[in-house]
């Protein structure tokens, strides 16, 4: 696959359907004319003979392969597509550990309020 880190190009995009079964379908037609082509000279060709036979197994064997390679369409034969994803660059592996603070620690504690009136100690309580 690419690895670009250009951005995302409108040619690395893929065919469009129509286009594709378009393309496939031509191919198609082609080859079987092909067969027309060797079923008709494997009969009028006289005298018979090896090409005979060569013209015949064309003309058996080419619908196979017509209908192979018309349904691998563009998909199986072209896998170059950028995705956005490479283009991103990674993030560093490595981070360099923060230093030592010597941070004061802060120590917060609540304590009750203690009123002379509430205090047992307290000489106005004895009263």
């Amino acid at each position: 696959m690419k690895t670009s880190t250009g951005p995302q190009s409108a040619t690395s995009l893929p065919r469009a359907p129509r286009d594709d079964a378009e393309s496939r379908t031509l191919r198609y037609f082609w080859m079987m004319a092909i067969r027309v082509v060797c079923f008709i000279l494997m009969v009028v060709i006289m005298p018979y003979g090896w090409h005979t036979l060569i013209l015949g197994i064309g003309a058996i064997a080419l619908p196979y392969f017509a209908v192979v390679l018309a349904n691998v369409g563009e998909s199986g034969r072209r896998a170059t597509r950028e995705t956005p994803e490479r283009a991103l660059e990674a993030a560093p592996t490595s981070v360099a550990p923060p230093p030592p603070a010597t941070a004061t620690v802060i120590r917060i504690q609540e304590v009750r309020a203690v009123h002379a009136s509430d205090d047992p100690a307290s000489p106005e309580r004895e009263k």
